[in-house]
């Protein structure tokens, strides 16, 4: 008898700890947060577009190619460390109860995220190759590459196999993606840059939209937050930096059309907003918000994990794979040196990003 009531007891204080706000005062310090991460945020995303825009503060190629490649280890790193991480202990918290940790929801939750994104690209491709095909007259035009590359009629295959052979060379056997087919070949440039402006600008909005996500809860963390404050406060100016930067060098390297110059500088301010109003609104809340409250666990837990499979999906297939693998920036031996060190690059962006998951 005297055990069940000493159960009941610590559940029922669990369950006031599991509700506690954890404001702790320095509300001027918090106040400038907001500024502070704005121009953090801002400048990150926005300097890359300016600088790829305008002659007076435009930065070496070297510079760029740092950036791009430092950023995809920002992103990667982030995935892992600042989101599925943070959405595993959230989404297994005691305080949700024995039915929330009788199975990994945040991996789960992670793996069907991927799975939709997957075939959310899936059906992209197969509207941009309908609508080119419409505009050629019927012509049929795959964006996974020619399918000679990969399919062979069986009268031609041995001429095929001849020809390879006198001539020395081989085809490429990956079919080309066609956001990422950098070499290209057709006689309609128009037709080029639309399906590399339609590729990429599918790639951009998945990866804004997921970052997006994780920024908002970065906010209001960083406004009701306890005595961590005063660590959290450089680390989350210096994540969204960095995260900003990898943002930001994408959209720049992004061929906009002349009808979409406003998109890249509407996606950089969105993401510059994003944490500084999501600090705003937690402050106002910041005697009763509680990370530690039931439903803002669960809401947490399963924005990150959605954030956590956007942010695989785009840094492993779209920023790493794609990158190094489907492109011609590393063909040769000048090209593999490049690669090592783009590669180096990446390494250092995830090990940084990653460092600061020590703190926040």
């Amino acid at each position: 008898m005297d055990s069940v009531v000493a159960n009941v007891v610590e559940n029922l204080h669990k369950r006031d700890e599991c509700g506690e706000n954890e404001y702790s005062g320095m509300l001027g310090a918090r106040i400038s947060s907001v500024f502070v991460v704005l121009v953090a945020s801002t400048f990150g995303a926005v300097f890359p577009i300016l600088s790829s825009k305008y002659s007076f503060i435009r930065l070496p190629g070297w510079c760029f190619f740092i950036a791009k490649f430092f950023g995809s280890g920002v992103i990667i790193a982030t995935a892992f460390i600042h989101l599925l991480e943070p959405a595993a202990d959230a989404l297994g918290n005691d305080c949700l109860g024995d039915g929330w940790t009788i199975y990994p929801y945040a991996y789960g939750i992670c793996l069907v995220t991927l799975f939709i994104i997957f075939f959310m690209e899936l059906l992209a491709f197969r509207y941009v190759d309908k609508k080119l095909e419409s505009r050629e007259g019927g012509h049929s035009h795959s964006h996974f590459g020619d399918t000679s590359a990969y399919v062979k009629d069986k009268k031609n295959a041995e001429s095929d196999e001849e020809a390879k052979l006198s001539s020395g060379t081989d085809e490429n056997p990956y079919p080309k993606h066609f956001a990422h087919a950098n070499s290209h070949v057709d006689d309609d440039d128009s037709k080029d840059d639309l399906e590399n402006f339609y590729g990429k600008l599918l790639a951009i909005f998945v990866l804004e939209f997921g970052i997006i996500f994780h920024s908002v809860f970065v906010g209001l963390a960083l406004a009701t937050a306890d005595n961590e404050f005063k660590t959290l406060y450089p680390v989350i100016v210096f994540h969204q930096l960095f995260e900003g930067l990898g943002l930001g060098t994408r959209i720049a390297a992004t061929p906009w059309p002349q009808g979409k110059r406003w998109t890249p500088w509407l996606l950089a301010f969105a993401y510059g907003l994003c944490t500084p109003i999501a600090i705003a609104v937690g402050l106002g809340v910041r005697n009763s918000y509680s990370e530690n409250h039931r439903t803002a666990l669960i809401v947490n837990g399963i924005f990150d994990s959605i954030s956590a499979g956007i942010l695989l999906y785009t840094g492993l297939v779209e920023l790493m794979a794609h990158e190094f693998l489907f492109t011609d920036d590393f063909k040769g031996d000048a090209g593999f040196k490049r690669m090592i060190v783009a590669y180096a690059i990446m390494c250092v962006g995830a090990g940084l990003m990653a460092l600061l998951g020590r703190w926040a």
